[in-house]
């Protein structure tokens, strides 16, 4: 498998990104990485790291999407980023994957624009893989949308139970609806009528949870709106960074 990595995206890029590529080279022999971004940047930290030169190779981009740039000003102002040469390698069949930890918004519509979604799906969801207290579990949406309909909670649903199956190895996940009481009446109206979608669907529902219960372990699924699955998703690291730093403190 070939996987494209933004060596250019992310708080501690470029340095943390080739690093990890380093390790996935090493650790894992069915994976070759392709680093994206400024070529002699690159070069320069690979030059006293010890790596296979014919399992890292790089593809050249001249530019940059800052985190604070607008999806569209991005995509259309920085045709050599590389977030959109990465998602070129795909579409090329070049690479099998494409990850980035830039901008999450610039790689969701580029990616849209340049690779399409899948027969069927009204809009992409994006998921996290998240700890709990029995192993992990995928929240989603987490930012993509944040304005849904029911139906869209619904194939967010059918795509969280899909990967939990196919990537995850659960045969049966228990999918959950993010809201504020367990009770179907709980709600506003989008989680009480995506509610009421889910109850007929063959997936295996376990209802409402609220916020306090999503590590518990009681669902490998967990669906939400973009707007409160970003929310969640920050309050989660930011108290889980606030709680290390206490720590220290004692």
């Amino acid at each position: 498998m070939k996987v494209a990595l933004d060596a250019m995206g992310g708080d501690y890029a470029p340095s943390v990104n080739i690093e990890g590529a380093i390790e996935t080279v090493n650790g894992c022999n069915d994976i070759n990485v392709i680093l994206v971004g400024d070529e002699a940047v690159i070069r320069n930290e690979l030059k006293n790291k010890k790596y296979s030169p014919d399992r890292i190779s790089i593809k050249h981009a001249s530019q940059v999407v800052e985190m604070h740039e607008s999806p569209t000003v991005a995509i259309r102002k920085k045709k050599d980023s590389s977030i959109k040469i990465g998602v070129e390698l795909v579409k090329t069949g070049k690479a099998d994957a494409f990850v980035s930890a830039g901008h999450s918004g610039v790689v969701m519509a580029t990616s849209l624009l340049l690779l399409g979604k899948s027969k069927g799906v009204l809009r992409p969801a994006i998921a996290t893989q998240m700890p709990n207290l029995k192993d992990t579990f995928i929240l989603l949406d987490v930012g993509a949308n944040v304005d849904c309909k029911p139906e869209h909670l619904l194939q967010f649903a059918i795509m969280g139970n899909t990967y939990c199956r196919l990537i995850l190895g659960r045969p049966v996940p228990n999918v959950a609806l993010l809201s504020i009481g367990e009770e179907d009446t709980k709600g506003n109206e989008l989680t009480k009528e995506t509610f009421k979608l889910l109850k007929k669907t063959k997936l295996n529902f376990i209802g409402n949870m609220e916020g306090k219960d999503i590590f518990t372990g009681k669902a490998d699924v967990v669906v939400c709106d973009g707007f409160i699955g970003n929310i969640a998703l920050k309050i989660s690291e930011g108290l889980a960074e606030t709680i290390l730093k206490m720590l220290k403190q004692e």
